[in-house]
């Protein structure tokens, strides 16, 4: 009985705690619960009209983005260009040199102006409508190569001046046209880099269609430019990319021929192609000569006989050198070997 007495007693205290708050919740201000008023923020005094907020520079002189500012005295702008040349402007700003957002673009400068030069004179111009303007087709190949290497003159054209092509005459837009391309990549004349490189180098593109070609140029895999630099090489032979001699630019990629071996082959360490040619042959393994006759411009009087190796050798002699494998049959390590009995490159 003790316990629920007490029991009772508590819920009847916590019965009349709950009304007493409740009514003073609901007595609002006249309960005494009167609330302070709030704070007023006394009102921004007005600004005059025409006033920026503080920080903010007027719409004048908030530069816009890739903005080309004021023009020099002389120049048109790449709008005036349009009025006549829209297809020649429009044709540039889906290429390299439209991104404005690149510095070192003409679009980044003044345009059409930027290759072309000023061009106010031009647009004045009634008796030479032609005139006052550089244009590409009459200019000279040296001028043509000024004008693109104020830009490009660095990374892999570098080399450009001096080179091969460069010394024949050739310019930057034999190969390449700025306004209308045939391939998209490097914007050249061409719809490949190999067909391009035909136009010329005639001989060595029709030597990748042979029986034994450099693989895997016919399959799109390789192309000229993988090994040479046709603006030109600063350390190497045949405008070649990589190291400073051909057998460096080789064994980039044939790393399995790479020295120093214990017994080094003369040939191999001096130059590839003495015995290979790069570009494709109808012989096997794309030697420049059928062996025996390729081992034979070397070794004329050395341990085996040097015996004329003609239509006897195979019909009446039937010497073992003219089948198979010919000299490699025996000196299978002919690019060198490590083993202390490899000096005559069979182990």
């Amino acid at each position: 009985m003790g316990h629920r007495a007490c029991f009772a007693a508590i819920c009847l205290l916590i019965a009349a705690v709950t009304g007493r708050t409740t009514g003073a919740i609901g007595a609002g201000p006249a309960a005494g619960f009167q609330a302070a008023p709030a704070a007023q923020t006394p009102p921004a005094p007005a600004k005059p009209a025409g006033e920026k907020p503080a920080g903010e520079k007027p719409a004048a002189e908030q530069p816009a983005p890739h903005s080309q500012g004021p023009l020099p005295a002389g120049y048109a702008g790449s709008d005036t260009c349009e009025l006549c040349h829209e297809p020649q402007v429009l044709s540039i700003k889906t290429t390299a040199h439209g991104q404005a957002a690149n510095a070192r673009t003409p679009a980044a400068t003044h345009g059409c102006e930027s290759c072309h030069g000023p061009g106010q004179a031009h647009v004045d111009s009634e008796t030479e409508p032609k005139g006052h303007i550089r244009t590409f087709k009459t200019m000279k190949p040296a001028e043509i190569n000024e004008t693109c290497m104020a830009c490009h003159n660095r990374g892999t054209h570098a080399g450009w001046t001096g080179s091969a092509h460069e010394t024949r005459n050739l310019s930057c837009t034999t190969c390449h046209s700025v306004h209308s391309p045939k391939a998209q990549k490097f914007q050249l004349v061409a719809a490949t880099p190999t067909a391009l490189c035909a136009t010329c180098h005639r001989l060595q593109v029709a030597k990748t269609e042979r029986a034994v070609a450099h693989m895997p140029v016919r399959e799109g895999k390789m192309e000229c430019a993988t090994c040479h630099n046709p603006h030109g090489s600063i350390n190497n032979v045949k405008a070649l990319k990589v190291g400073s001699s051909v057998v460096e630019s080789c064994t980039s990629c044939h790393t399995e021929m790479r020295g120093p071996m214990l017994w080094e082959h003369a040939p191999v360490k001096e130059n590839c192609a003495t015995c290979h040619d790069p570009h494709g042959s109808s012989n096997d393994r794309m030697l420049a000569v059928r062996m025996p006759m390729l081992c034979q411009r070397c070794h004329v009087a050395s341990r085996h006989p040097s015996s004329i190796y003609d239509n006897a050798a195979i019909t009446t002699n039937k010497s073992n050198r003219m089948f198979g494998r010919s000299c490699v049959n025996c000196h299978s390590n002919v690019h060198g070997s490590n083993h202390p009995s490899g000096q005559f490159y069979m182990r």
